[in-house]
């Protein structure tokens, strides 16, 4: 059986995208593969998240997870700072990582353009720790977005230099996963790509009735077809994937019908697009809200996780340290 490993920062709350793009696919690939989803809460240290929030984040993100429908006794989830495996391997490879490989990732280029007060070693480093994530179990498969991709390569890197130095086949190279055609690409409401928590144009999995029509009724259109047929302009194209995603193909068929005949309201489209994205999110809503107050299963689900998930890394680390060279004194 394969094994699958996917975080997320635990910073901000799911929204479409996260649910719409993998989500729904990670529920399917709980019953085919060996999956390890988990909490990166140490990643978000890079950005210095208030640290009266920074509990309260990882018990959201958590709640949003178990709502959506990932099953603990399918899959294994758990916190990464509950797993010190994790750090150890991290320390290791960054001994084995060279820090020009590490300045020209795109990633790191853009951040330090985006916030140049904030050029932590952490910031640098960000794709060893991503690697040790991924290699802690020996995944084999890892679902990535476009901008993850080159850290990927660097933890194939990480596994054929490690594997080469210590003369060992401790790491297999995992590879992308990214479901073929069953990946649905969710755009942001502002017409500028996809949906995400920096870019701050994202529907929230939490959010309630009136914030979800308040943001579709703001999303960004244009003037409106000038002729029949006319094409359609990028942002008026987001709202009709969006439409696609959540509505009925009857729904659809008719909002197409009207913009090609030049009668499209938007203002109709967008009241039938929230109101059909609340039919999908309110649910998960209510089901958040459930998880997040029941303290004692929380605390089984990552009790029950950080043991598995300890297990597997245990079982790594004891090969990691016996190609190192490393040994107990007796």
């Amino acid at each position: 059986m394969k094994t699958v490993l996917s975080g997320i920062r635990s910073t901000g709350h799911l929204h479409l995208g996260n649910y719409f793009g993998a989500l729904k696919n990670f529920i399917e690939l709980q019953h085919q593969a060996k999956c390890y989803f988990f909490i990166a809460d140490l990643h978000s240290l890079t950005t210095h998240p208030k640290s009266e929030e920074f509990h309260s984040n990882v018990k959201i993100i958590l709640s949003e997870y178990l709502a959506c429908g990932l099953d603990p006794e399918k899959s294994t989830l758990y916190v990464q700072s509950n797993v010190p495996e994790v750090s150890e391997l991290y320390v290791l490879l960054n001994m084995i990582t060279y820090k020009g490989e590490l300045e020209r990732t795109a990633s790191f280029k853009d951040k330090v353009r985006l916030n140049p007060n904030n050029v932590n070693a952490g910031l640098l480093t960000y794709p060893v720790l991503m690697a040790a994530d991924i290699l802690v179990h020996r995944a084999d498969w890892v679902p990535v977005g476009k901008d993850q991709e080159q850290h990927l390569e660097i933890t194939r890197l990480l596994a054929r230099r490690f594997n080469r130095l210590y003369n060992v086949n401790v790491f297999p190279e995992p590879e992308a996963y990214n479901f073929g055609n069953n990946l649905v690409k969710i755009p942001g409401l502002d017409g500028s790509g996809k949906m995400g928590k920096t870019e701050g144009n994202g529907i929230y999995l939490i959010d309630d009735q009136k914030t979800i029509t308040k943001k579709v009724m703001r999303a960004v259109t244009d003037s409106g077809p000038v002729t029949p047929g006319s094409p359609m302009s990028p942002e008026v194209t987001n709202l009709f994937t969006l439409l696609s995603v959540v509505s009925e193909p009857e729904v659809v068929a008719h909002f197409r019908e009207q913009y090609d005949t030049c009668k499209i309201r938007y203002g109709d489209l967008k009241k039938q697009l929230a109101a059909d994205i609340c039919k999908h999110t309110l649910p998960i809503r209510e089901r958040i809200e459930e998880i997040s107050n029941d303290n004692a299963y929380l605390k089984y689900v990552i009790e029950k996780g950080t043991s598995e998930a300890r297990a597997s890394a245990c079982q790594t680390m004891e090969l990691v340290r016996k190609a190192v060279g490393f040994k107990v004194f007796k």
